[in-house]
């Protein structure tokens, strides 16, 4: 049994190092251990449905449909020389949640930055931090940055939102539109603000294309407003889609990965996601027919997704294309295509689709379309982690601060789980009581180890001890603690929020490591209440391991070192107090 015990903490601490190492590779810019690098083909093959030919003609910045007889560099040649007269501009929004940059080419969407959220990007690493509270004025803490910037078309980053017409000669993503000059930022008293986008004359076709902006929201409406000029009846078919690359922008804690690539949602499949290298290698699996749903990228923190209305018949693609920028990794793309009817010369067609570009808020996503809520995603232990969310975000009501919400929600699981752990630590009480004895015995008996096993199994017959009594009761409750780390880890409400005094950011380390160090002493003091190993190694493993660990907590976010001490605190006072009952010392 000690010998059981025992390997099972070396597999532990063996496997924590090189969770460590794996971080620091991370952090120091090297490739992790566990997910090579995601150089992106630029060539995948084209599906015979006719949703992946559609999505093969956006790649190209055509827009010819399956089965239509133009060749794409045709209708490319007559969208240039439609549009060559335009000149190509780009339009700088504000608005209370967002600085968006539009470009003429489309009309689409490729820039955002979320100005109540901080870039953390060029925040001091930890040896900075340290370094600089040590030799104020050596080290100078870097300008921060306000706004988080989440899409973008630069080399280092690409990320945008495109929509468009497929038919021969349509307005596509690759347009070139006339902004109609308006408000460039929403004004003071006003609750939205509209950005609108004209194409020129194709194919007896003219797109107008409106952004509407609300007043503290993410979701945009996008009108498309298809007019038929024509002589002739046309039946394009409208599609939206997010490009993006696949470079991870996380600052994840250790021990957790959030989930970075496309997903799909539909009733009937519900969440669909894929990551990068599975869209690359061709193996996405999902729904590909549906009249419901969307389609998004998501990331740590943030995410962004479009849909249409809920009955809008649609196919749904996701795949890895060269869309012509010089990015690392790109590109991925995922969006939905859906048939228009036929438009009479001299009418209009008005389709609306909804974009989301912003933060991953449970309770705010749940409210804009079914199950936009899932991007914000806890993995296999999401049937745990949502309810503890729910309880958490409840608990914020009531007391208006996470940091205090997590400590109150800690506190709850302690009570709900005070048998089981009470069962657990009256069991290692027991053991402690009889350690002197089993010492006392193992000093006698060392050579000879099979006596040493009976006679210690007789003892603890006598004193009726199971010695996994005190593993057991802990064990079951792994699975919950673990959704919770989760739960803190993913959820974009911790971005900035205070605690108390020194803590301004639980989504960011101590500044002064005082929660780190009291979670060291903590664990040390554990330590000393648990009964003592009879092997000399692993008693001095169990001194070892808090730490080892004591170091990866430097880097924690402030609200998860928060949430571990305040479970060892909690653990430590019904420990001490179940000894004291017992008369362990």
């Amino acid at each position: 049994m000690i010998d059981i015990r025992r390997t099972v903490l070396w597999v532990i601490f063996g496997f924590s190092l090189v969770l460590l190492w794996d971080k620091w590779q991370i952090h120091n810019g090297n490739k992790p251990l566990f997910a090579p690098g995601t150089a992106v083909t630029q060539t995948a093959a084209a599906d015979a449905g006719s949703a992946s030919a559609s999505a093969s003609a956006l790649a190209s910045g055509t827009s010819t449909p399956a089965g239509a007889h133009q060749t794409p560099a045709a209708t490319a040649a007559n969208n240039a020389s439609a549009t060559s007269s335009l000149p190509r501009e780009r339009i700088d929004i504000d608005t209370d949640v967002f600085k968006l940059t539009f470009d003429g080419e489309g009309g689409s969407l490729v820039k955002a930055d979320l100005s109540q959220f901080k870039d953390k990007a060029n925040d001091q690493g930890l040896m900075d931090h340290l370094r600089s509270l040590i030799l104020p004025g050596a080290y100078p803490a870097p300008v921060e940055k306000l706004g988080f910037n989440l899409m973008d078309d630069t080399a280092q980053h690409y990320y945008v939102a495109q929509t468009g017409l497929i038919g021969a000669g349509l307005p596509d993503h690759k347009t070139v539109m006339r902004w109609v000059p308006g408000e460039r930022s929403l004004k003071a008293g006003e609750n939205e603000l509209k950005v609108r986008f004209e194409s020129p004359d194709m194919g007896g076709v003219k797109l107008v294309k409106t952004y509407t902006l609300k007043r503290g929201a993410y979701d945009i409406s996008v009108e498309h407003d298809i007019i038929n000029t024509g002589r002739d009846a046309v039946t394009p078919q409208l599609y939206v889609q997010l490009v993006r690359d696949g470079q991870k922008f996380s600052n994840d804690p250790a021990f957790t990965s959030s989930f970075n690539g496309a997903a799909v949602y539909t009733d009937d499949k519900k969440y669909q996601k894929s990551d990068f290298s599975d869209i690359k290698k061709d193996k996405a699996d999902f729904e590909k027919q549906a009249n419901n749903g969307y389609v998004a990228m998501a990331q740590h923190y943030f995410a962004s997704a479009w849909w249409f209305p809920a009955g809008v018949a649609h196919e749904n693609f996701m795949d890895a294309k060269d869309v012509g920028v010089k990015t690392p990794d790109c590109c991925y793309r995922v969006g939905m295509v859906t048939s228009l009817p036929a438009i009479a010369p001299g009418s209009s067609q008005k389709t609306t689709a909804q974009l989301y570009v912003g933060p991953e808020e449970g309770k705010a996503l749940e409210a804009l379309t079914p199950g936009l809520d899932l991007v914000k995603d806890y993995g296999r232990l999401t049937i745990l982690a949502k309810p503890l969310y729910w309880l958490l975000d409840h608990l914020h009501g009531y007391l208006g601060n996470w940091g205090w919400s997590i400590v109150a929600l800690v506190v709850l699981l302690k009570m709900a789980f005070y048998w089981l752990n009470a069962k657990a630590y009256g069991s290692m009480a027991k053991m402690k009581a009889i350690n002197p004895r089993i010492m006392e015995m193992r000093e006698r008996l060392k050579d000879k180890p099979q006596e040493m096993q009976q006679e210690m199994m007789r003892i603890y017959r006598e004193e009726k001890v199971n010695p996994m009594g005190g593993c057991l009761p802990i064990v079951i409750q792994i699975p919950v603690f673990i959704a919770l780390y989760t739960v803190l880890s993913s959820s974009v409400e911790m971005s900035n929020a205070p605690w108390i005094g020194w803590i301004t950011d639980l989504s960011a380390y101590d500044p002064y490591l005082i929660l780190p160090i009291l979670m060291t002493a903590s664990s040390l003091l554990q330590t000393w209440l648990n009964p003592t190993p009879p092997d000399p190694i692993q008693a001095k493993m169990m001194w070892i391991m808090p730490l080892a660990f004591s170091f990866m907590f430097f880097t924690f976010p402030a609200g998860l070192v928060l949430y571990w001490l305040t479970n060892n605190l909690l653990s430590i006072a019904q420990q001490w107090v179940i000894n004291r009952r017992l008369g362990v010392a």
